[in-house]
């Protein structure tokens, strides 16, 4: 018998790093997937095809501590887990969270415990604290509920009905990108620039509102403002890097409506707002001349 479990990717369209500190973030789901696989077997075994390797320690670590929360001895209970998908890995997709959610969602399947999403939800965030230390929460909210929603941190997440639909051209710096890094790094220059990182903050807090209001109104040029104005303060507060910057900019000049980061920073991945299909191929076609990887992804 086996069992099957997914969990999506995210992108983040406004606020990552503030949403650390009780600040709101606007995330939407995306449609690139991991995928786990359960089987009964003679003995335990994690086998990820992404990273081609057996019993990775963390994914060890991480399938223990859910197993333990849900009440499972795999030690009288083993199974194989296979890890698959078209998510990539270190870029700043939710690529750990979607594979704690789909994990979740698999044990919760092939052990019949019919866990609800909030409880999926729960187990994929203690899975995420191995991979990101102090992560706020946003990826694996994202990648169990899916849709777009509102986030704060200890507060009921809302959804949010798009005005229109966002035609998205992902960049790929080919940098991996660590969130645990930049999240320190954004703590220990908040502490030796407290007032100015205040003043940070109050803008992007500013900033969610007015872009979740053109959100829903489905006003495209102010969407794309604010997200290019978002990523100005993500780079003030020290995680972009020149290739993201450089990214951005090539967006803004070859027609995009507006650009910025998304997920951890220090490399991964940036995201460019366009008008519709056509000028997505534009815009991929001008990062991958310049050799970086690109991804059209539509939400809404």
């Amino acid at each position: 018998m086996s069992s099957i479990g997914r969990g999506y990717g995210k992108i983040i369209l406004f606020n990552e790093h503030f949403v650390v500190y009780g600040i709101p973030a606007i995330a939407s789901a995306i449609d690139r997937y991991v995928e786990v696989k359960i089987t009964d077997s003679e003995e335990l075994e994690i086998f990820d095809e992404r990273l081609k390797r057996a019993n990775d320690k963390i994914e060890m670590k991480i399938l223990n501590i859910i197993s333990s929360k849900i009440g499972v001895d795999l030690s009288k209970n083993p199974i194989k887990i296979e890890i698959k998908g078209d998510l990539p890995l270190g870029s700043g997709l939710g690529a750990s969270a979607a594979t704690c959610v789909a994990l979740s969602r698999a044990l919760s399947n092939h052990f019949n415990l019919n866990l609800r999403d909030e409880e999926i939800n729960e187990l994929a965030y203690y899975g995420e604290k191995i991979f990101h230390g102090t992560p706020s929460g946003i990826d694996n909210t994202v990648s169990t509920f899916g849709g777009v929603i509102w986030f704060e941190r200890e507060k009921n997440i809302e959804r949010i009905t798009l005005g229109k639909p966002l035609y998205i051209v992902i960049g790929n710096t080919g940098i991996p990108s660590s969130t645990k890094k930049a999240v320190e790094k954004v703590r220990k220059r908040r502490e030796r620039e407290r007032e100015r990182f205040d003043e940070i903050f109050e803008e992007a807090r500013s900033l969610a509102y007015d872009s979740r209001r053109y959100l829903e109104m489905g006003d495209l040029d102010k969407i794309g403002e604010c997200m290019t104005k978002n990523h100005a303060l993500l780079k003030e507060i020290g995680v972009s890097c020149k290739e993201l910057d450089m990214l951005v900019e090539l967006s803004l000049k070859s027609g995009a409506l507006g650009a910025k980061l998304t997920g951890g920073g220090l490399g991964g991945n940036m995201i460019a707002l366009v008008k519709d299909e056509k000028d997505q191929d534009i815009i991929a076609r001008e990062f991958e001349k310049r050799g970086f990887k690109s991804m059209k992804v539509k939400v809404g």
